[in-house]
């Protein structure tokens, strides 16, 4: 499955990502005759969980991964209006939108798809992506997939983890790479595109780390409106 992202911004040309979920997005031919820059190297501001070492790794896979985006949109405005399209060759999704909610879809989908250790946690997400998604889908799917992976932890005899604790260290965990990631960009980017794409992707992260009981409290408040809640 390829998920095709198309830009088209007011009387510009459509600028157009693929990403393979199972195999992340790779950088071209053309690219790869390009040397990488500096921000992408594994020591240049690290991720202080980050597993990897420098004497093993030259490049962090997280920003080598989002380094197409990053430079295609570095000088640009966050709320820029455009179309983004997006095709996963099941459905297709359409929105009049701003360019910060369609990068942070975009990113979210390749840091999640990248070789990084943490980010690839995220990866069951990306398999099932949802474009646009607000933070109470993000929490929804986030609760639901974890719970989920309980469910099998049982069966296979493992002790499940029912009270949410390790979702709510996974999302510490991306918090902290989160933040290294926009440390790394900030410095190349004249625009605000990426940064604020990349603090709003953060900001969902943080909901889980921090008020995740008060995010499940608003979500079962609307559930019990819709008369389908806790019986």
């Amino acid at each position: 499955m390829t998920v095709t992202y198309t830009f088209r911004p007011d009387g510009d040309n459509p600028t157009t990502f693929h990403v393979d979920p199972d195999a992340g997005m790779h950088r071209s031919d053309r690219d790869k005759a390009r040397p990488l820059p500096e921000w992408t190297r594994l020591g240049h501001c690290q991720c202080s969980n980050c597993p990897l070492s420098i004497e093993k790794e030259s490049h962090c896979p997280a920003a080598v991964a989002i380094l197409p985006i990053v430079d295609r949109f570095r000088n640009d405005d966050a709320y820029e209006k455009m179309t983004v399209r997006v095709d996963d060759g099941r459905r297709r999704y359409e929105k009049d939108t701003t360019l910060e909610e369609s990068l942070r879809s975009l990113l979210g989908l390749i840091m999640a798809t990248s070789a990084c250790p943490i980010l690839a946690e995220l990866r069951p997400m990306a398999v099932h992506h949802m474009p646009f998604a607000s933070s109470d889908e993000f929490i929804m799917r986030s609760v639901s997939l974890y719970l989920l992976q309980q469910y099998f932890a049982k069966r296979h005899d493992r002790e499940p983890d029912w009270a949410l604790n390790g979702l709510v260290e996974r999302n510490q965990r991306l918090q902290l790479v989160n933040q290294a990631l926009w440390q790394r960009i900030h410095t190349v980017c004249q625009g605000d595109s990426n940064l604020k794409a990349l603090l709003n992707f953060f900001s969902m992260a943080s909901s889980v780390s921090y008020s995740l009981e008060t995010q499940l409290r608003k979500l079962e408040g609307k559930l019990d409106e819709q008369g389908i809640g806790a019986v």
